[in-house]
């Protein structure tokens, strides 16, 4: 099998992503479970580079990255954002970033149904066909 140089590329730098997100994430751990002070803003990471590995995962074993994975790493992003900077932040702001998460999530809905929508019109054509 013969492969490009920007598919060797792209390989390469998802190979760097993942052993980037997993040794990061090692990393968080060592340093939770020394200093023994266990916070949200820590879950939260942990679960954005637990996304990225799963993102990072999901395009190799399939050549595609779901459309919901990013924005649900966005979402976790925001929240973290928000949990972090809620204290310092104007009423606006966090208005708008909420607003943001809101806007996200309507986004991953509709992306979700786009796929059995998809699915269901794919099994009509065949039913139709039979």
């Amino acid at each position: 099998m013969k492969y490009s140089v920007y598919e060797i590329g792209e390989k390469l730098i998802l190979l760097f992503i993942g052993v980037g997100a997993f040794l990061a994430a090692m990393l968080q751990i060592v340093s939770t479970v020394q200093t023994l002070t266990f916070e949200i803003e820590q879950l939260f990471i942990l679960f954005i580079y637990a996304e990225v590995i799963g993102m990072v995962g999901a395009y190799i074993s399939s050549s595609r990255i779901p459309l919901t994975l990013p924005i649900i790493i966005a979402i976790t992003a925001l929240c973290r954002l928000i949990v972090m900077q809620s204290k310092e932040t104007e009423a606006l702001v966090l208005i708008s970033e909420s607003a943001s998460i809101l806007l996200l999530s309507i986004a991953a809905y509709v992306m979700s149904l786009k796929g059995k929508i998809s699915i269901e019109k794919l099994k009509d054509r065949e039913s139709k066909l039979t």
